[in-house]
């Protein structure tokens, strides 16, 4: 494919996925493995982690931390880091593109989007079962902006129907961030044209480089008893009062 591909195009995407940002990083750290691999990220960006409600990061048991997803890089190593300080047994449902890195794919088991692979999906649900700390973003893709906030998508129902089904309580957690304008801009231009394809995410890497030195705050929540998605509401309801639960955390600690 790549030798099909006009060169002028193919030096821009190499550009903006920063191909030799990313292999003199390697080159430099890629010997470490896990935590170490995730804390030389942070150090590389200068990323200023501030932690609000650490201590309602609970040391033993199998919760459900769910997350809203602002960046689409840092925010998941970001999250990473802060749950470390307290407990390394968590699992973290991710992207295959993800799961090709194998610095850290210690942490990580394949969501399966399109319910189409079956290892996956038993990998997916034994996940769940385990009592492993799992970290969740409920979204599934990156915040978009819309009438000048910056806010999740429609969070999937999956977070509270596996919740209920394994029993895990579920602590909600907001993280701060943003991407560029250009980022925002281009999804709102492919969604008024009807571009179903992404095309937003082949920047993600770039907006990661964007985020040299910026400080994420991160604030916990108390945990809540999965009894309480109960049949008063369908899941996808309970999700969509979840995610609006996180966004009040924002506003209650000023962010």
């Amino acid at each position: 494919m790549a030798k099909m591909m006009p060169w002028f195009l193919m030096n821009y995407l190499r550009r903006i996925v920063h191909e030799d940002d990313l292999n003199d990083f390697i080159v430099r750290h890629g010997h470490k493995m896990g935590i170490e691999f995730v804390y030389a990220i942070m150090e590389e960006f200068g990323v200023n982690l501030k932690v609000i409600g650490e201590e309602k990061i609970p040391k033993t048991g199998r919760y459900l931390i769910a997350s809203n997803h602002p960046l689409g890089g840092l925010d998941g190593i970001a999250f990473m880091s802060a749950v470390s300080k307290v407990r390394m047994d968590f699992i973290f449902p991710v992207n295959d593109i993800l799961l090709g890195i194998d610095n850290m794919k210690m942490f990580f088991v394949p969501i399966n989007k399109h319910g189409s692979n079956a290892d996956n999906i038993r990998l997916f649900n034994k996940t769940f079962a385990s009592e492993q700390l799992l970290l969740y973003f409920p979204a599934g893709l990156v915040s978009r902006k819309k009438k000048g906030k910056i806010r999740d998508l429609e969070w999937k129902k999956t977070v509270v129907t596996k919740a209920k089904q394994h029993k895990r309580d579920i602590i909600p957690v907001y993280m701060d961030g943003k991407n560029s304008n250009f980022f925002y801009r281009l999804s709102n231009i492919r969604n008024k044209l009807g571009i179903k394809a992404n095309l937003e995410m082949l920047y993600l890497v770039n907006e990661t480089y964007k985020q040299y030195n910026k400080t994420i705050h991160l604030v916990i929540g108390d945990p809540i008893p999965w009894e309480t998605f109960d049949k008063s509401k369908s899941d996808l309801e309970w999700a969509a009062l979840l995610r609006d639960k996180v966004y009040e955390m924002k506003e209650q600690n000023n962010l």
